[in-house]
């Protein structure tokens, strides 16, 4: 072992070989490694590198469902989807994208149930579906059962069968492993060649040499103070790369889900809306009437979340303050207990509250990324705004912008892009694990790594990481939220800036090498900061209104001049930060106004 200040620290480097590896072991990463199995065979050295045992990942937390055009028990077509796709991404998705992803719903949902998942079922045993908002018949005309659900356990139920599935293929866990750097030894051009990771339980550094590697990793919701987003959503698979030179795309979109548990952010999905619920004011109105006629409780998710802070902001909270009800009384036991279990227990534990007679209270809470790695649809990184290839590197689920949710992701289209692009960007590195670089080490990546990791355990003063994080949560829920204006951003900003300063000096208490949880939250505040920083400047740069993100002081969607993807990028040497552009993809939908 190494030695730092008299204690015992890293001990040196241990190498693993591997053809793929797939960092992140949620649905997207399961996905990717059982088809690099299926299509490689059970002798490809195929390995997952997760921060949790891979049940625990946040694919397990989605309630409401996964959707596809299946009509089981409606008429509904792909092309409906594909309209509402685009409609709710307020025309930033790029329409050959989400072509193929709900083009390709219906055979991944058919697919996932011969893998072995248990959806609900209609009486003549076909896959259930129920209402989702922004789902609409006929392009527009009024809401359509698409989303395929297990009870309100779709997530779980989905890892679960992957999960599984990929135990049997015999493909290889790496559980408890924190990955801090990517192997890039001819810089942000490529090839990647492998990571480098931390092993949670001994502080042992691994490197892991591999032809091609793909990020799963999720989101960053951990940005923010009111989140539904685990703990480990700390946005490590987005700030990375960043790091390295290679950019982010459209990071100023964040969606705020309308219906978070008052305070504590836990989310009560939007099936609790889509079987029959609905939102009032103090006054006991159902004011979701007003601002989306047609649609109502089940309008697209920022028109809701901006809809509830309108009525907080013109008196009308529940007794002043700054939340609204959500009532789902009229549900009925039947309903609340067999197709919402999860949610009503939910409420029942953490509110004390009986949904069957109790109105129950709600904010917006930060929820998903709509931005972060740019890829192509088959999961490859881009290296700049130009399309640029960055050989063996690939994303795919939260991490990655496809774009296939532009500036507003439409509900269930979550654990779709999991599933379509997983399994495709899965497809691709098995067919290109053959004429990609043999892996070699990033000595510069491994030595920056133990550096690191040294320093901070041999640091005797400082400030507590958890004391940044919280000062960080709080101003970018404040100042980078659900609405913005040029000198909140600006100050939020300058404060970023003040608190990456500031965590240049952090003080770890464990010394120790055994599960050293505060080293984890050291690093992950860098990610942190390097995620905030990002998304506040591509939210100053983008000077209109449009899904997920509203400016005050530039109310208005403005497709002359902002009907394009952002591109943040740093340089890796002097962190100055750089914007770049990227037309959006239109082939079939030309951008109207968005009403519901």
């Amino acid at each position: 072992m190494t030695l730092v200040s008299g204690r015992s620290a890293i001990p040196p480097t241990r190498v693993h070989e591997m053809d793929a590896v797939v960092v992140g072991a949620g649905g997207a990463g399961l996905y990717a490694a059982l088809e690099l199995k299926q299509e490689l065979g059970l002798e490809a050295r195929i390995g997952v590198i997760s921060k949790l045992y891979p049940s625990r990942s946040h694919t397990g937390a989605a309630q409401g469902g996964v959707c596809a055009a299946l009509g089981n028990t409606e008429e509904d077509h792909w092309e409906w989807h594909w309209f509402d796709t685009v409609k709710g991404g307020d025309y930033l998705v790029d329409q050959d994208a989400a072509e193929v992803m709900c083009h390709d719903a219906v055979e991944t949902i058919i697919n996932l149930e011969h893998l072995g998942l248990p959806f609900d079922r209609t009486p003549d045993g076909l896959i259930n579906q129920r209402r989702f908002g922004g789902h609409t018949r006929n392009y527009g005309e009024g809401p359509v059962r698409r989303s395929c659900f297990a009870a309100d356990r779709t997530g779980h139920a989905i890892l679960q069968t992957l999960f599984q599935q990929c135990i049997r293929h015999d493909v290889t866990f790496f559980d408890e492993y924190q990955v801090l750097d990517l192997a890039l030894p001819q810089g942000s051009g490529g090839p990647v060649t492998g990571v480098i990771a931390l092993e949670t339980a001994t502080t042992e550094l691994h490197a892991f040499r591999a032809k091609a590697v793909l990020f799963a990793t999720g989101g960053y919701g951990k940005i923010f103070k009111v989140t539904s987003n685990a703990h480990t959503l700390t946005g490590d698979g987005m700030a990375i790369p960043y790091r390295r030179g290679l950019p982010l795309e459209d990071m100023e979109f964040f969606q705020f889900h309308p219906t978070g548990m008052y305070r504590l952010g836990f989310l009560l999905s939007e099936a609790m809306r889509g079987e029959g619920g609905f939102l009032v004011n103090d006054r006991g109105e159902r004011f979701m009437e007003r601002y989306a006629p047609t649609m109502k409780d089940l309008a697209s998710r920022d028109v809701i979340s901006r809809s509830i802070y309108l009525e907080i902001a013109e008196g009308r909270g529940i007794g002043g303050k700054d939340y609204v009800h959500l009532d789902v009384r009229h549900l009925g036991a039947d309903v609340l207990n067999t197709k919402l279990p999860d949610m009503s227990g939910f409420i029942r534990t953490y509110f004390g509250l009986e949904p069957l007679t109790d109105l129950v209270p709600i904010q917006p809470t930060a929820h998903y990324a709509m931005g972060g790695v740019p890829t192509d649809i088959d999961g490859r990184v881009l290296a700049d705004a130009t399309g640029a290839i960055v050989p063996g590197f690939y994303a795919a689920g939260e991490v990655a912008c496809v774009s296939v949710h532009g500036a507003n992701r439409l509900g269930t289209n979550s654990l779709l892009d999991i599933l379509v692009f997983g399994r495709r960007a899965g497809k691709k590195m098995a067919a290109e694990l053959a004429d990609l670089s043999q892996p070699v080490a990033d000595a510069g990546a491994e030595v920056s790594v133990q550096t690191r990791i040294s320093g901070l355990l041999a640091g005797t003063d400082g400030e507590r990481p958890a004391v940044i994080r919280s000062e960080l949560q709080e101003v970018m829920f404040l100042k980078c939220g659900v609405y913005r204006t040029e000198q909140l951003l600006a100050e939020c900003r300058d404060e970023v800036a003040g608190l990456r300063e500031r965590a240049q000096h952090l003080l770890v208490d464990d010394k120790g090498c055994r599960y050293n949880t505060d080293l984890g939250e050291a690093l992950e505040l860098g990610f942190l900061l390097d995620c905030a920083e990002a998304t506040v400047e591509s939210a100053l740069a983008r000077t209109e209104t449009r899904g997920g993100h509203a400016r005050e002081d530039f109310p208005e969607r403005d497709d002359a001049n902002w009907l394009k993807h952002t591109f943040a990028t740093r340089d890796p040497a002097s962190g100055a930060m750089s914007m770049a552009y990227k037309p959006v993809t239109i082939t079939e939908f030309q951008p109207k106004p968005r009403t519901y």
